[in-house]
Protein backbone atom coordinates (compact mmCIF):
# COMPACT_ATOMS: atom_id res chain seq x y z
CA UNK A 1 0.00 0.00 0.00
CA UNK A 2 1.33 3.58 -0.77
CA UNK A 3 2.34 5.43 2.19
CA UNK A 4 -0.04 8.77 2.56
CA UNK A 5 3.48 11.80 1.69
CA UNK A 6 2.33 13.67 4.65
CA UNK A 7 2.52 10.25 7.26
CA UNK A 8 5.64 10.00 5.53
CA UNK A 9 7.17 12.88 7.38
CA UNK A 10 5.62 11.76 10.36
CA UNK A 11 7.12 8.52 10.26
CA UNK A 12 10.53 9.50 8.49
CA UNK A 13 12.92 11.66 10.83
CA UNK A 14 13.14 15.43 10.09
CA UNK A 15 16.05 15.29 8.92
CA UNK A 16 15.07 13.17 5.95
CA UNK A 17 11.67 15.45 4.97
CA UNK A 18 13.38 17.76 2.72
CA UNK A 19 13.77 14.98 0.25
CA UNK A 20 10.32 13.57 0.43
CA UNK A 21 8.79 16.94 0.21
CA UNK A 22 11.36 18.67 -2.09
CA UNK A 23 9.84 19.58 -5.72
CA UNK A 24 7.21 21.05 -7.27
CA UNK A 25 4.65 18.14 -6.23
CA UNK A 26 3.99 20.10 -2.68
CA UNK A 27 4.75 23.55 -4.35
CA UNK A 28 1.17 26.29 -4.48
CA UNK A 29 -0.79 23.91 -2.54
CA UNK A 30 -2.87 26.74 -0.85
CA UNK A 31 -6.13 26.95 -2.59
CA UNK A 32 -8.40 27.56 0.25
CA UNK A 33 -7.67 28.73 3.90
CA UNK A 34 -9.92 30.50 6.40
CA UNK A 35 -12.31 33.22 5.50
CA UNK A 36 -13.35 31.09 2.10
CA UNK A 37 -16.21 29.90 2.09
CA UNK A 38 -17.34 26.25 3.19
CA UNK A 39 -18.01 24.89 -0.11
CA UNK A 40 -14.53 26.50 -1.73
CA UNK A 41 -12.32 24.68 1.29
CA UNK A 42 -14.70 21.60 1.51
CA UNK A 43 -13.95 21.42 -2.16
CA UNK A 44 -9.60 22.24 -1.58
CA UNK A 45 -9.80 19.03 1.21
CA UNK A 46 -11.51 16.59 -1.08
CA UNK A 47 -9.24 17.50 -4.29
CA UNK A 48 -6.19 17.42 -1.98
CA UNK A 49 -3.40 15.20 -2.74
CA UNK A 50 -2.24 14.86 0.60
CA UNK A 51 -4.73 15.03 2.55
CA UNK A 52 -7.12 12.58 0.52
CA UNK A 53 -9.84 12.32 2.47
CA UNK A 54 -11.74 8.79 2.80
CA UNK A 55 -15.67 9.11 0.78
CA UNK A 56 -17.48 9.76 4.86
CA UNK A 57 -14.75 12.54 5.37
CA UNK A 58 -15.45 16.56 5.30
CA UNK A 59 -13.95 18.91 7.55
CA UNK A 60 -12.16 16.72 9.98
CA UNK A 61 -9.49 14.13 8.35
CA UNK A 62 -7.79 11.36 10.17
CA UNK A 63 -4.41 9.10 8.92
CA UNK A 64 -2.74 6.66 10.73
CA UNK A 65 -0.58 4.22 9.48
CA UNK A 66 0.16 2.75 12.71
CA UNK A 67 -1.09 3.01 16.69
CA UNK A 68 1.80 4.96 17.88
CA UNK A 69 1.57 7.70 14.56
CA UNK A 70 -1.59 9.95 13.78
CA UNK A 71 -2.17 13.08 11.43
CA UNK A 72 -5.79 14.69 11.81
CA UNK A 73 -6.94 18.02 9.84
CA UNK A 74 -9.90 19.48 10.90
CA UNK A 75 -11.22 22.79 9.20
CA UNK A 76 -14.10 24.96 11.57
CA UNK A 77 -16.47 27.68 11.24
CA UNK A 78 -15.23 28.66 14.26
CA UNK A 79 -12.29 30.55 15.96
CA UNK A 80 -9.48 28.52 17.58
CA UNK A 81 -9.99 28.34 21.50
CA UNK A 82 -13.48 28.22 23.55
CA UNK A 83 -16.46 27.65 20.89
CA UNK A 84 -18.62 30.82 21.26
CA UNK A 85 -22.27 30.88 19.07
CA UNK A 86 -21.96 32.47 15.70
CA UNK A 87 -25.01 33.04 13.41
CA UNK A 88 -22.20 32.68 10.29
CA UNK A 89 -21.81 29.24 9.50
CA UNK A 90 -20.90 29.60 5.69
CA UNK A 91 -17.07 30.46 5.96
CA UNK A 92 -14.07 28.39 7.62
CA UNK A 93 -12.45 30.72 10.42
CA UNK A 94 -9.82 28.77 11.56
CA UNK A 95 -8.30 25.43 10.04
CA UNK A 96 -5.94 23.11 12.64
CA UNK A 97 -3.25 20.33 12.08
CA UNK A 98 -2.87 17.59 14.55
CA UNK A 99 0.11 15.12 14.50
CA UNK A 100 0.80 12.61 17.35
CA UNK A 101 4.21 10.46 16.68
CA UNK A 102 5.18 8.15 20.05
CA UNK A 103 8.14 6.53 17.81
CA UNK A 104 10.20 10.08 16.46
CA UNK A 105 8.58 12.62 18.78
CA UNK A 106 6.74 16.12 17.77
CA UNK A 107 8.88 19.63 17.69
CA UNK A 108 8.07 22.92 16.31
CA UNK A 109 10.07 22.09 13.33
CA UNK A 110 8.10 19.11 12.05
CA UNK A 111 4.70 21.30 12.41
CA UNK A 112 6.44 24.08 10.29
CA UNK A 113 7.11 21.04 7.78
CA UNK A 114 4.01 20.30 7.58
CA UNK A 115 2.24 23.54 7.26
CA UNK A 116 4.40 23.66 4.25
CA UNK A 117 3.49 20.20 2.66
CA UNK A 118 -0.18 21.17 3.34
CA UNK A 119 -0.13 24.69 1.91
CA UNK A 120 2.66 25.21 -0.27
CA UNK A 121 5.52 27.95 0.17
CA UNK A 122 3.69 31.08 0.18
CA UNK A 123 1.56 29.98 3.33
CA UNK A 124 4.84 28.64 4.84
CA UNK A 125 6.84 31.84 4.28
CA UNK A 126 4.27 33.97 5.21
CA UNK A 127 4.72 31.88 8.97
CA UNK A 128 8.35 32.22 8.50
CA UNK A 129 8.06 35.88 8.48
CA UNK A 130 5.19 36.42 11.21
CA UNK A 131 5.78 38.18 14.47
CA UNK A 132 5.59 36.14 17.56
CA UNK A 133 3.12 38.09 19.75
CA UNK A 134 2.93 35.76 22.45
CA UNK A 135 4.80 32.19 24.19
CA UNK A 136 3.99 30.35 26.76
CA UNK A 137 4.44 28.82 29.70
CA UNK A 138 5.32 32.22 31.14
CA UNK A 139 7.01 31.46 34.28
CA UNK A 140 3.87 32.39 36.58
CA UNK A 141 1.80 29.98 34.64
CA UNK A 142 5.25 27.45 35.48
CA UNK A 143 4.79 27.77 38.87
CA UNK A 144 1.31 27.75 39.19
CA UNK A 145 0.81 24.11 37.54
CA UNK A 146 3.86 23.34 39.92
CA UNK A 147 1.66 24.24 42.93
CA UNK A 148 -1.71 23.05 41.89
CA UNK A 149 0.17 19.62 40.54
CA UNK A 150 -0.91 20.01 36.84
CA UNK A 151 2.11 18.95 34.85
CA UNK A 152 0.00 19.30 31.17
CA UNK A 153 -0.22 22.81 32.01
CA UNK A 154 3.47 23.10 32.54
CA UNK A 155 4.05 21.14 29.80
CA UNK A 156 2.19 23.09 27.00
CA UNK A 157 4.94 25.36 24.65
CA UNK A 158 3.22 27.28 22.15
CA UNK A 159 3.60 30.61 20.38
CA UNK A 160 0.94 33.01 18.67
CA UNK A 161 2.31 34.80 15.15
CA UNK A 162 0.85 37.38 13.84
CA UNK A 163 1.62 37.29 9.36
CA UNK A 164 0.47 39.25 6.53
CA UNK A 165 -2.09 37.14 5.31
CA UNK A 166 -2.51 35.18 8.84
CA UNK A 167 -2.25 34.53 12.17
CA UNK A 168 -0.73 31.00 13.74
CA UNK A 169 -0.67 29.15 16.26
CA UNK A 170 1.85 26.21 16.91
CA UNK A 171 1.55 23.83 20.48
CA UNK A 172 3.21 20.78 21.53
CA UNK A 173 3.35 18.99 24.80
CA UNK A 174 6.81 18.76 25.97
CA UNK A 175 7.19 16.82 29.26
CA UNK A 176 9.79 18.21 31.85
CA UNK A 177 11.59 14.82 31.59
CA UNK A 178 11.27 13.04 28.09
CA UNK A 179 10.15 13.83 24.77
CA UNK A 180 7.03 15.53 22.98
CA UNK A 181 4.82 12.92 21.01
CA UNK A 182 1.82 15.55 20.26
CA UNK A 183 1.76 18.70 18.79
CA UNK A 184 -0.42 21.40 16.76
CA UNK A 185 -0.57 23.74 14.09
CA UNK A 186 -3.48 25.84 13.70
CA UNK A 187 -4.14 28.68 10.74
CA UNK A 188 -6.46 31.33 12.15
CA UNK A 189 -8.07 34.70 10.67
CA UNK A 190 -5.93 37.55 12.40
CA UNK A 191 -9.25 38.93 13.51
CA UNK A 192 -9.58 36.01 15.90
CA UNK A 193 -6.12 36.18 17.38
CA UNK A 194 -6.50 38.81 20.02
CA UNK A 195 -9.39 36.69 21.72
CA UNK A 196 -7.32 33.57 21.24
CA UNK A 197 -4.33 35.41 22.89
CA UNK A 198 -6.47 36.61 26.06
CA UNK A 199 -8.16 33.08 26.47
CA UNK A 200 -4.53 31.54 26.41
CA UNK A 201 -3.27 33.80 28.81
CA UNK A 202 -5.99 32.95 31.59
CA UNK A 203 -5.76 29.33 30.55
Amino acid sequence: MRKNPLLQVLILPFSLVPYICGGTFFADQAKALPGQSTEEVGAWIQAHPTLRPNSNEQFFIQKSDTAAQRFTFQASVFAPGKVEFIQDRSHIRSERLSMYDAINGMSFERLQESLRVVYGVDIYQDFKRAQVVYEYPTQSTVNSARFAKTPILEALQGELRLGDRYAYWVEIAQPKNGKAFTGQMTVLLKSDLDKLKAQLQKR
